[in-house]
């Protein structure tokens, strides 16, 4: 396994993330504690020490399944655990009882990163009201470091411009082969400053694979109206991308989700936080690491994704 620094903290994450949101059972389809406990010692065994969850994964459940598991598995000294809290919650006395509850429902002493799940939109909070409860939480040893997710560039310097003490060390958000608007602006500041980019939706919740297509789209869980798997999109995708994920992956003998990860993980400060159903999906997202596409051919997968047209105008 590959290791990089979170962002300037000097604290060392692995190149391939796990993602926890379906251990809460509310998104993806019904959830045991017990596969997800397979699943993060599956992660630990072949490096993976970075586990991302968020307090509304099912309302707490998946917190609480990744933490019943790095208790049971002894494995706390070697994952580095990341979680969020949503932007209803940010007001000052908020952001403090809602990190004290993600931190009892982990069972930790202390959380490595929190991140603001998204902005407080709705509430109209100013974003220095929340970035000052944030470094009490670090003062207060709650929390080790601070991150946001889901917050434009403008934000970002904003919540960074709020802070006194402390740095963002992280940046998540939503970065994968079919969606790239995060380059426009986004991904070169986050290189130029340092800070960690973690992608969420890293295989674009499947697309990126060639399991879908227009004749076979997904059912039975979010999948069904996220606007990639919207008719025009799939056939955008699979007639111009996965042909392309197809033949580098028998090139190199590699799996396409694979294929897909490797050409995030080659953007430097990039860390996919693929999720994982079962620990087989860990092994290849394991798998997608600790070698490199060609230059030419990672131009070809550039060119490929850039001469996509995607829509989220599915109405």
């Amino acid at each position: 396994m590959e290791y990089i620094n979170l962002g300037k903290s000097g604290i060392k994450i692995s190149r391939i993330g796990l993602g926890a949101w379906q251990f809460g059972g509310d998104a993806w389809g019904p959830y045991e504690y017990g596969i997800a406990k397979e699943v993060i010692a599956k992660a630990v065994e072949l490096g993976i020490n970075f586990i991302d969850t968020a307090a509304v994964y099912g309302r707490g459940r998946s917190e609480e399944f990744v933490g019943r598991a790095i208790r049971e598995l002894g494995i706390r000294d070697h994952v580095v655990i990341a979680t969020k809290i949503p932007g209803d919650w940010h007001r000052y006395d908020d952001v403090l009882k809602a990190a004290r509850r993600s931190r009892e429902r982990l069972s930790v002493n202390v959380i490595d990163l929190l991140q603001l799940h998204w902005p407080a939109c709705w509430h109209n909070v100013p974003i220095c009201e929340t970035m000052k409860a944030m470094e009490r939480l670090v003062e207060d040893g709650v929390i080790r470091y601070i991150g946001v997710s889901n917050y434009p560039l403008q934000l970002l310097e904003a919540a960074r411009s709020c802070l006194k003490k402390n740095d963002i060390v992280s940046s998540q958000n939503r970065y994968n082969l079919i969606e790239r608007d995060a380059e426009k602006e986004l991904l070169p500041y986050l290189q130029r400053e340092g800070i960690t980019f973690i992608a969420w939706s890293p295989l674009a919740k499947g697309a990126v694979t060639g399991k879908y297509s227009p004749e076979n789209r997904p059912r039975g869980d979010l999948r069904e109206n996220e606007p990639v798997f919207y008719l025009d999109n799939l056939r955008e995708i699979s007639t111009k991308l996965i042909p392309v994920v197809r033949e580098l992956s028998i090139k190199y003998g590699k799996t396409p989700a694979q294929i897909a990860l490797n050409w995030l993980v080659m953007h430097g400060n990039v860390v996919p936080i693929p999720g994982a159903k079962n620990a087989a999906q860990v092994v290849e997202n394991a798998g997608a690491v600790d070698w490199r596409l060609s230059e030419e051919d990672f131009r070809r997968l550039n060119e490929a994704s850039s001469s996509l047209t995607i829509t989220y105008v599915t109405w």
